[in-house]
């Protein structure tokens, strides 16, 4: 068994026993491979995890940069009271026509607005409204505008509220100094913030899955 084997068969072992996909979590995925999505979301394993730190925090309201096809978004927002809200941001009219089905199947259409559009263009506009702070800020869109994201989300958020940042191993690229290609500058820009801001105290994580080799960050606002 090779290694990408055996990763992908500990992911199905902790699926099947900890993290089971139920007929709407399994239609997400179907309708977004049948719509053809990019196969970039988060696995269950990992769609557990986050549900399981919203559940932690005890989050009332999330932003979600990066909807893709609303499988992460479902989530987050079952981890939601029924007075909470999930506002996720989409580039993709299209990804987002899919999630608005997806999450709609999912009878969560009462706590999630998906937001169409460019995000470093949604995100001011969010912010004019001023919106209560955010409780946790998952950001999972282009990794070259990471930075920028990271910096919406302290303004968006408040002390004790939490920020994870998708996919920032890169299979390794990051820590390699040669490696000047957008995603790589931005998520390494995007770690550097974290470990430097005073408002800020993170740590990232290397995990590896049925999605190969990468990791994520997850930061605590101060104040």
């Amino acid at each position: 068994m090779s290694e990408s084997q055996l990763w992908d068969a500990v992911d199905d072992y902790v699926t099947a026993h900890l993290a089971p996909d139920d007929e709407t979590l399994e239609a997400a995925v179907r309708d977004s491979e049948t719509a053809g999505l990019p196969q970039i979301a988060v696995t269950a394993p990992q769609g557990k995890f986050l549900h399981l730190l919203a559940l932690i925090q005890g989050a009332r309201t999330v932003l979600e940069i990066g909807t893709l096809g609303g499988y992460s978004t479902i989530w987050l927002a079952r981890a939601l009271p029924a007075d909470g809200r999930l506002v996720s941001l989409e580039y993709s009219a299209r990804h987002a026509e899919v999630a608005t089905r997806n999450i709609a199947r999912a009878g969560l259409d009462k706590l999630v607005e998906v937001r169409v559009g460019p995000a470093l263009e949604s995100l001011p506009r969010l912010a004019d409204e001023n919106p209560a702070p955010f409780d946790l800020v998952f950001i999972d869109a282009d990794k070259a505008n990471n930075p920028h994201y990271v910096e919406w989300a302290l303004r968006l958020t408040r002390a004790g509220s939490l920020i994870v940042v998708d996919n920032v191993v890169r299979g390794g690229r990051v820590a390699d100094a040669d490696d000047t290609s957008p995603d790589v500058v931005g998520t390494r820009a995007a770690l550097e913030l974290i470990g430097s801001h005073p408002r800020l105290s993170g740590t990232a994580l290397q995990t590896v899955g049925a999605k190969g080799y990468d990791g994520f960050a997850l930061a605590r606002v101060l104040a």
